[in-house]
């Protein structure tokens, strides 16, 4: 009910009635890369007998955006993000990205989250790395509200590419080839930790409500 062009609820960011931007600092955070379409699909796609089904039938979807067209991003986006997450009350994180990278400012922001009782589901990496010994992140910040996700294949196994580590992933979901949302009203199959975790934090968030 705003005025376009405002920042009406005096946030910083001007019409961010679907998101948030940390690439351009705007309050457009529509998908130009797919991964993002991707993951939300699996989360909350409706269940309107086209297409595919998401996990939870019933879902608000807040789009918080760091990565440019190509998957760059950087420490600093990733914490703006989660920022205006924090700020807009989500319950849940879903966390589709990785770095090994340790920041200390990405690990206030990820416990500042915990603080607020906010789930971060986050994924293990897709370099057949033993997380107990190498430290992706998000996944391996030590927060209590962390799960790091890892990927399975269709037949039940770890799939090839997931990262492990039986202290440091704490659950493994489906990776391997889910079909799910891009943009334009396509669909695709895709494979990752970044595919498995929105199936958690789905599930999640059919066991919040």
């Amino acid at each position: 009910n705003g005025v376009e062009g405002v920042d009406d609820d005096g946030n910083g960011v001007i019409d961010d009635i679907y998101g948030y931007n940390a690439v351009d600092d705007s309050g457009n955070p529509m998908d130009d890369n797919e991964h993002g379409t991707h993951c939300a699909g699996i989360i909350g796609a409706a269940h309107d007998g086209q297409g595919i089904v998401g996990i939870m039938a019933n879902v608000k979807l807040l789009a918080v955006k760091f990565m440019d067209k190509d998957g760059s991003g950087t420490i600093e986006g990733a914490i703006k993000g989660i920022n205006y997450a924090i700020s807009r009350k989500v319950n849940i994180m879903s966390n589709s990205w990785a770095g090994y990278s340790a920041s200390r400012a990405l690990e206030e922001a990820v416990k500042a989250a915990s603080d607020k009782g906010i789930l971060f589901v986050a994924a293990a990496g897709n370099d057949h790395n033993n997380n107990d010994s190498v430290s992706p992140y998000p996944a391996s910040i030590k927060q209590p509200n962390i799960i790091s996700v890892g990927a399975l294949a269709s037949d039940g196994s770890k799939a090839v590419y997931s990262n492990f580590g039986k202290t440091s992933v704490h659950v493994m979901a489906p990776g391997s080839d889910i079909y799910s949302t891009i943009p334009d009203g396509e669909y695709k199959e895709l494979s990752g930790t970044s595919m498995a975790t929105p199936l958690v934090a789905g599930i999640a968030g059919l066991m919040l409500s």
